[in-house]
């Protein structure tokens, strides 16, 4: 009976109920979040809306001064932020004139850093040019070297069948090794006494 009952905990549709709610909490959980958030912005949005309250008008140079900081006597300061015609024009005039200089220092910053740049690539390709002279220097005594290898290996061998035929005819003509070494040897001893 406790297989039965195990079996039928386990039925394909508590399986899927199952994985069904992990699926749920799992989505839960990563759009929760900025859904929230968006919740949180439409709600402080739909307050800021319906507030009373007007736009702020921040031109202060349209706007007289309304209070005259205490100490100060001189009453033309409040004529100061008033709206002068002939003091904007010149205002707009040296601001374009600062934004004009200010264009012709970047224009120039940027021809000196482009010159610098130029020369930098002149010199980078300069220094790679020798090192590619370099490179085939070093590549042609390479190909040089083994030229040399290969003919001196071709040389012995040629000498070492050479040696190998002239051993040969020396054993036919009767030529022993371990005896032209003692002949040898007792030549120099007699030759030295």
């Amino acid at each position: 009976m406790a297989m039965n009952q195990s079996r039928v905990s386990c039925s394909p549709v508590l399986l899927k109920v199952g994985l069904g709610v992990v699926a749920l909490c799992i989505a839960g959980y990563i759009l929760g979040p900025p859904l929230y958030w968006h919740f949180v912005e439409a709600i402080a949005a739909l307050k800021h809306s319906s507030s009373s309250c007007a736009p702020c008008v921040c031109d202060c140079s349209s706007e007289p001064i309304l209070s005259i900081p205490q100490g100060l006597s001189n009453t033309s300061f409040g004529d100061c932020a008033k709206h002068d015609p002939e003091v904007n024009g010149d205002t707009e005039k040296n601001f374009a004139e600062l934004l004009s200089e200010e264009l012709k220092l970047r224009e120039t910053e940027a021809l000196e850093n482009q010159r610098r740049a130029d020369m930098a690539l002149l010199e980078a390709k300069k220094i790679t040019s020798q090192y590619q002279k370099e490179a085939d220097k070093c590549n042609s005594g390479m190909e040089t070297c083994e030229d040399a290898r290969e003919k001196a290996e071709a040389a012995l061998v040629a000498q070492k069948k050479l040696t190998v035929l002239w051993e040969l005819r020396a054993r036919q003509k009767g030529w022993k090794e371990g005896a032209s070494n003692s002949h040898t040897q007792s030549q120099g001893k007699v030759q030295t006494a």
